[in-house]
Order: structure tokens, then sequence, then C-alpha cells
């Protein structure tokens, strides 16, 4: 009977997180921000290559921008669904045979059809990371594993960084076909690594009852049920949404208002059929018993519009309105990201995320307030300013919400709720796009920046109150796991 006692009492003994695993999460989560940031140093090439306008040339950003705003909810929940190993896998093909396609395309459509392709191969990384960290904290019973996901976040943050500059190297040493054909040895890496080291999919098994009720098993008829059981007809609906108001952000002043319509018709068939599916590809029902999750994602939308502000805005003034040239203008925004890795390398293993949602928070405002006091005789130092402090937040407030999520979240949901995560950054970039579009609508000026500049203020107060209202963010780190499966 002691025996046995000090048997059942014992401590469970430390099982280390599968090392194994970082290889395949790493390259399968870098192949979206790698392709989305090598682009930007290839649209003027490409467009002497085929003689195209920059109009023309920009479906190549929009083309990708679109399938993975549509993909990673939709890729995520077929990894809830059948495990992570299947949809990685397919993805890395895909994304392989798009890099292929793109370095051999005859025309400028064929290579909008690549960077569509890639867009959606890449969809299957960073849902797949999150459900094998899921997966494997459940094996280990290590909670939070907030080293885990400081390293899937820094992977992604340091892409983007570098991945411009690598863009560049790549076109001067082999031309502009050689960003697309860098997808062919990377997808290979990964395939290679996930089919030795991924988990077969009885190791990712959903945990709730109506999932597993629909997990596919051995023959062609069970998989016709997993199938029938991912409700194609709300991820269509799905996507026709987030087109229509995707479509309307890229070009806000263009006569595009009609699809706000549009979104609006068909966002509310959206909702009325998953409000009445026995199996919805989106659980408003479950979402609205789980507000915890519903504000990371508004946090994770406000969060967006700053970015991407900064991005698209500021960058688009920097040359503009104050003078500088391209290059220039890449070497000031530079601290910005660097100073967000630096953010996230330091502060990664925390687990806590309420006070870096307080302080991010606090230091978009302050550089919403910088943007309104600069303008075109402003000294360069308050230019560099104001990218080393909304730095800050951008290594702050992603990995935050990321890790909210995963606490918020359990194994069943975690690959669709941790794309939707990253489409409701794509709708914020929607709001930061029709924003800039309407501050610069008569000319790039001070007057516009100073609107960014009060965009960017509101945005970033609303944050501020949104964190300190959700008062679930101070467990997240010090207990276990809150809230249920949705989305």
């Amino acid at each position: 009977m002691t025996a046995l006692a000090t048997r059942s009492t014992a401590p469970r003994p430390l099982v280390p997180f599968a090392r194994r695993l970082y290889a395949p999460m790493v390259i399968g989560a870098i192949l979206n921000p790698i392709n989305s940031s090598m682009i930007a140093v290839s649209l003027v090439p490409i467009g002497i290559a085929f003689g195209a306008s920059s109009s023309r040339t920009a479906w190549l950003v929009s083309g990708l921008y679109l399938a993975t705003a549509i993909g990673q909810p939709v890729v995520g929940r077929m990894v809830d669904r059948f495990g992570p190993r299947a949809p990685y896998l397919v993805g890395t093909a895909l994304a392989g045979v798009a890099g292929l396609l793109g370095a051999f395309a005859p025309t400028l459509g064929v290579l909008v059809v690549a960077r569509v392709l890639l867009g959606f191969g890449t969809c299957a990384g960073y849902p797949s990371a999150m459900a094998l960290i899921k997966s494997e904290a459940r094996r280990t019973g290590k909670d939070s594993p907030a080293s885990v996901l400081t390293v899937l976040s820094l992977a992604s943050q340091t892409i983007t960084v570098v991945g411009p500059t690598l863009g560049g190297l790549l076109v001067g040493w082999a031309g502009w076909r050689s960003v697309f054909l860098v997808n062919v040895p990377l997808a290979l890496a990964a395939a290679i690594l996930g089919t030795r080291y991924l988990p077969r999919p009885r190791s990712t098994a959903p945990t709730t009852a109506a999932d597993r009720a629909n997990v596919p098993s051995e023959g062609g008829a069970a998989t016709q049920s997993a199938l029938a059981g991912l409700d194609v007809p709300g991820m269509v609906l799905f996507a026709g949404t987030l087109v229509a108001l995707l479509l309307y952000g890229l070009n806000p002043s263009g006569g595009t208002a009609p699809l706000l319509g549009v979104a609006a018709v068909v966002g509310a068939v959206f909702a009325w059929w998953e409000l009445r599916s026995a199996q919805p590809f989106f659980d408003l029902r479950l979402l609205g018993r789980n507000p915890a999750l519903l504000l990371t994602y508004v946090r994770q939308l406000l969060a967006g519009v700053v970015s991407y502000t900064f991005v698209y805005g500021y960058s688009q003034w920097l040359q503009a309105g104050y003078g500088l040239s391209p290059s220039e203008t890449g070497l000031l925004m530079l601290p910005m990201f660097g100073v967000a890795v630096a953010v996230t390398a330091l502060t990664g293993r925390h687990a806590a995320v309420r006070a870096k949602l307080l302080v991010g928070s606090v230091c978009q405002v302050l550089a919403g307030v910088i943007v309104v006091l600069t303008g075109a005789a402003s000294p360069l130092w308050l230019l560099v300013a104001a990218g080393v402090v909304v730095g800050i937040p951008q290594g702050l407030v992603s990995l935050a919400n990321q890790n909210a999520l995963y606490a918020q979240v359990d194994g069943a949901r975690i690959g669709s709720s941790a794309g939707l995560l990253r489409t409701f950054v794509y709708l914020g970039a929607i709001g930061a796009s029709a924003a800039t579009g309407v501050a610069f609508r008569g000319g790039v000026h001070d007057a516009g920046l100073h609107t960014l500049g009060v965009v960017v203020i509101v945005a970033s107060s609303v944050f501020l109150v949104v964190a300190l209202v959700d008062r679930s963010l101070a467990r997240i780190g010090h207990t276990a796991p809150i809230g249920k499966a949705t989305a």
C-alpha cells in the first residue's frame, strides 16, 4: 500500500519538447513571410521583363495576400480534422510546384497564378506548428511552452527583416526568377523533415466529442464522411466575404465601394449558415461563449491597423513627402523591425501576456503622437525615433496575442483558430490601406500623415481599453490554459 501511495503521489518526470520538431515547424512557418517580403525588391525587374505597369505587377503582392488571408483558417481547420502532417506535406509540395511555375513563367498572368498557389501552399505552416506545440504540451505536461512559441515568432519576424535583403541579393546574382526558385529547396527540405518527424494523425487526434466523431479512419467512405464534415459551404462563404473586403482595401478610392455591400451581404449569409450548421467551419456560437478569444482577435486586428499604417502610409510619406529614396526609406524602417526582433527575443521566455499588451499599447499611442508631430521639416532623428518606438509593440504584441490564443483554445480547434489570428492581421491591413488611401487621396503631404497619426492613436487607444477590460489575461502564464475550443 505504501509503495502504491508513493508511486501515485510521485511528481511526474519532466519530459522535454521534441526538438526534432523545431526544424519542420520553423521552415514551414517561414515559407509565407519569406515569399511576402522578398517580392518587394522583385517588382521592378519583373515589370521590366514583361513590360508591365506597377498597377499590374501589384497583383503579385495582392494574389498571395488574398490566398493567404483566406487559406490560413481553411487549412487550419483541416489541420484540426486530420492532424498537421497531411496538410503540412501537401502545402509544402504545392509551394515547391508554385516555385517552379514562377521560375519558368512565360507571362505575368502565369506568374500571378504562381503567387496565388504559393499563398495557399504556405498556409499550412503556421497552423501546423501551433497544433504541434499544443500536442507536445499534452504529451509533456507543459501547458505553456513559452520558449517554443518564441522561436516560432522570432523565425517569422527575422525572415521579415532579412527577406528584402535576401531577395535583393538573389535578384542581383541570378535574376528575379531566383526569388521563386528558392522555394524549391525550402519546400524539399520541409517535405523531407515533415515526412520523417511529423507525427501520424493518431498523435494529434481531436479532443472534443464532435470532432472525434468525424476523425477519418481507414477506407474511402470514412474519408468522404470527414470531408463532408469540413463545412465546404461555410468555407466558400467565408472566402467570398474576405475577397470582397480585401479587394476593397487594396483600392479604397478606385470605385470599389460596392464591394463593401457585397461583403456585408455574403458575410450575413455566412453567419446565418454557420449558426445553423451541425459542424461549422467558424463556430460563432462557441466564439460567443469565449469572449477572451474574441478580444484577442480584436487586439490582433487593431495591431494590424497600427503596423500596416507604418508599412504602407508612413513609408510612402518618407519617399514622397520627406524626399528619401527607396533604399534610404528601407534603411530608416530597418530599426523598427530590428527592435521588434530584439524585444521578442528578450521577453519571449516570459509566458505572461498582460504586461506586454499594456506596454505595447502605450508605445503604439506614443508612436502615433510622434507621427502627428512629424513633418517635412522634422529632423532625421525624430523619424528614427518613430520607427524605434513602433518596433517595441511589434515585438511585444504579436507574441503576446499568439500566447494568449494558445492558452484560450484547446487542441481540437488550435489550427483554425491560429489561422484566423493571421487573417485578422490582414483585416487590420485592409483598414490601414483604406486609411492611407483616404489620407493621401489628394497627394502625399504632411496633413495626410497627421491624419494617419490620429488613426494610429485611436486604434492604439481602443487596443489599450480592450487589454485593460480583459481580466482573463492576468491568468495567462500563471495558471492552466483558459477557454474552450472555438472558431
